[in-house]
């Protein structure tokens, strides 16, 4: 009685068990990030390598600034002399100075100006690398995205081909269909099988370039999302060379060394104004006329001294040739420059309007009869009235011409990050 009632017990307990486990809620599994462009971008921008190192390069001019700033050291002057070694034991004699240099001609306000110009050029370098990374970082996102959408598209081949295999197979048992469309489907289905693997080959490559650039570890598992279609503030091709020429920043690194060979020259105009030296002095001289320490006296003796160089031979004629040349060098370039972005203005401009109109003939006039000739193919080769070849023929053009819509998505968002790097916004 006993045994049996232990017996109830413990199956009670294994079927409340039993229950418990199958209520339990499933673990909660970490939610899966996925990034938009904008937010990879902000990464690059942070842990790209070389665009922290160019930034840890500023230091070097923040260095110059401060010591442009800082005033010459003064100079300590100790003096000591004795007549031991040469038979006058009672004669010696000590001096103490101290010489201070003064700029002249407003030198060191010069050396600021010039070195505030370098530490502007060297921010509008970090921001024309950080212009041209995040081009790269955008063609990386769309390679990436576009290799996704051909892998998505061949999953797309191969449903359509597995779904011709198996209408083709029920016809084959219905007697309406020979063996040989059998046949030729199961070649189609192991085809789109063999591109579908080319297409997820394809990725890896891509995804690694992309965390490369971003400057974050290759083991991290990206996940990227289609960004939302950014439309140009500004579209007139006028307006948009205007923006280019206020906005791009190897522009501003030519102005910025254009400023920098101007006061340059006016640095190397002052330099020609010698530096005065200033000082004072304390000197104590013991001596004895006849030898001995009975008429030993000492002397004490408060001077100032002043050195001006004369600037006779060299009066900078070669640091003033040399900022002039840097500056008339900066001139050229500034003007080369100009015309190279109103050129990279128009070229990309035009490449946008052109992979414009091509997504629009596809997204509006060849993507929907495409659709409607494979639906009407279909309902055709399910009723007998078109044979395999009609059909398989159809769905290859289907998949061609989808692929050539995506390579039109891929070239306009190409378009817009040329013209977006082009004019520097």
């Amino acid at each position: 009685m006993k045994q049996a009632f232990l017996i109830r017990l413990a199956s009670v307990v294994v079927m409340v068990a039993v229950i418990c486990v199958a209520t339990a809620p499933a673990p909660i599994q970490a939610e899966e990030r996925i990034f938009t462009l904008q937010e990879i971008m902000a990464i690059a921008r942070v842990s790209n390598g070389e665009l922290k190192a160019l930034r840890e390069e500023v230091g070097v001019a923040e260095a110059g600034k401060i010591k442009a700033g800082l005033y010459p050291n003064p100079v300590l002057d100790m003096e000591g002399s004795t007549g031991a070694y040469t038979g006058n034991m009672f004669e010696d004699r000590v001096s103490i100075g101290l010489s201070q240099e003064f700029l002249t001609g407003g030198k060191r306000d010069k050396r600021l100006t010039v070195a505030k110009n370098e530490l502007v050029r060297c921010g509008s370098r970090i921001n024309d690398a950080e212009r041209l990374l995040l081009l790269e970082v955008k063609t990386a996102f769309y390679d990436l995205l576009l290799a996704e959408r051909r892998l998505e598209l061949e999953r797309k081949s191969q449903g359509l081909n597995n779904q011709l295999l198996q209408i083709t197979k029920e016809q084959l048992a219905a007697g309406d269909r020979a063996r040989l469309d059998v046949n030729l489907a199961k070649v189609e289905n192991t085809r789109s099988e063999e591109r579908k693997i080319e297409a997820e080959r394809e990725l890896a490559p891509a995804y690694q370039k992309l965390l490369s650039l971003m400057g974050v570890p290759m083991s991290m598992d990206l996940k990227i999302a289609a960004s939302p279609e950014i439309k140009l503030f500004v579209e007139n091709l006028a307006d948009l060379k205007v923006l280019a020429l206020k906005n791009r920043p190897d522009l501003q690194t030519i102005i910025s060394e254009k400023s920098k060979g101007e006061a340059e020259i006016t640095l190397a105009q002052a330099e020609r104004l010698p530096n005065v030296t200033a000082g004072v002095f304390f000197s104590r001289e013991d001596s004895s006329t006849s030898g001995s320490t009975d008429d030993r006296s000492t002397d004490d003796l408060i001077g100032l001294k002043l050195s001006v160089p004369i600037q006779f031979f060299d009066r900078n004629q070669a640091g003033i040739r040399e900022a002039q040349v840097k500056k008339s060098s900066a001139g050229i370039r500034q003007a080369s420059v100009q015309q190279s972005i109103e050129r990279e203005v128009e070229a990309a401009h035009a490449r946008l309007a052109a992979a414009e109109k091509s997504e629009n003939i596809y997204a509006k006039e060849i993507l929907p009869q495409l659709n409607e000739n494979l639906r009407m193919i279909e309902k055709a080769y399910r009723l007998g009235e078109v044979g395999i070849q009609v059909m398989i023929e159809e769905q290859k053009k289907y998949i061609e011409v989808n692929d050539g819509y995506l390579v039109a998505l891929y070239n306009k968002n190409i378009a817009v990050a040329k013209l977006e790097a082009a004019v520097g916004i």
